[in-house]
């Protein structure tokens, strides 16, 4: 079977649009008809009704579904398993939240090659939304983020949190932080709400950033007040850049491992879990961060 049948199945069963499928496959609408008949001829049973209201799957489709999914994930996995001939045992592919990269990453090597010492590791940093994506069509294994995306196929759990703390080029109150100079940190879905809660007036701004290296690097060269993650924070207070602004409240980001359901109680994946919690449960209380003129 070609896997490009599945890949339209799987689409089709998501944007439930024929036109639509066709768009983000890059193909034309005919050929997406053409191959949804070609697997509906293979499989024996009609996969969707069309309507005037929109596609929709039949019951045969909806119990098709799944199978259809683990089918793609395990031509990913053979394609991956192939693919690694010029390395030695098993590599696993681990997506990593961008702003997460930094945040004692040697340690966290160093303990999954302790763990799993005939394991090759692939990190490919990215952001919550095309990690789940990834994770779903196989080509990550497992993955640490800040936002699950709920699907049959993945299996999430809480790992703990890490902390971002507010800076300023401009002062260490609140109250005198300038708006027009503010940058809005958008790292992740729970940040800005949590944000929204409670710095209300805060919201409306010109500039808004969604990586932390980036946020470092504008306030680095430019003034201004914004959130980064604690340790970034120290840093840029080390360096005489910003100071803690120290009313502003620390806003907590929970952080996640996903994995495809089917993993979830392999020992490899426990393992790595196991690990996981450790690097990241441990960010658990509020940040304390030195000020200038901290001596503690």
């Amino acid at each position: 079977m070609q896997i490009e049948l599945i890949d339209t199945f799987l689409d089709l069963c998501e944007t439930q649009s024929f036109n639509q499928t066709a768009e983000r496959l890059g193909i034309t609408q005919s050929t997406v008809s053409g191959r949804i008949k070609t697997l509906e001829r293979i499989v024996g049973v009609r996969l969707f009704l069309r309507s005037r209201s929109g596609t929709a799957l039949t019951t045969e489709g909806l119990r098709f579904e799944p199978h259809a999914r683990s089918l793609r994930h395990d031509w990913v996995t053979a394609l991956n398993a192939a693919r690694d001939t010029a390395m030695t045992g098993v590599t696993i592919r681990i997506g990593l939240q961008h702003d997460l990269v930094g945040l004692e990453i040697k340690r966290l090597i160093g303990r999954l090659r302790d763990i799993l010492p005939d394991t090759a590791f692939l990190f490919e940093a990215d952001y919550s939304g095309q990690i789940c994506a990834d994770l779903v069509s196989g080509q990550q294994d497992i993955a640490v983020l800040y936002s699950p995306i709920i699907q049959p196929d993945l299996h999430f759990e809480t790992l703990g949190e890490v902390h971002y703390v507010m800076v300023s080029s401009e002062s260490d109150s609140l109250e005198e932080i300038d708006k027009q100079s503010y940058i809005l940190a958008n790292y992740s879905a729970s940040f800005a709400h949590a944000h929204a809660a409670l710095l209300p007036e805060f919201r409306h701004v010109s500039l808004s950033i969604g990586q932390n290296a980036a946020m470092v690097d504008l306030l680095t060269s430019l003034s201004g007040s914004a959130y980064v993650l604690a340790h970034s924070a120290q840093a840029l207070v080390a360096s005489g850049i910003c100071q803690i602004v120290q009313d502003a409240p620390a806003i907590s980001q929970p952080v996640f491992v996903g994995m495809n359901v089917r993993n979830r109680h392999r020992a490899a994946y426990r393992k790595l879990t196991r690990a996981l919690h450790d690097q990241y449960g441990a960010e658990t209380s509020a940040p304390r961060v030195r000020t200038k003129a901290s001596h503690v």
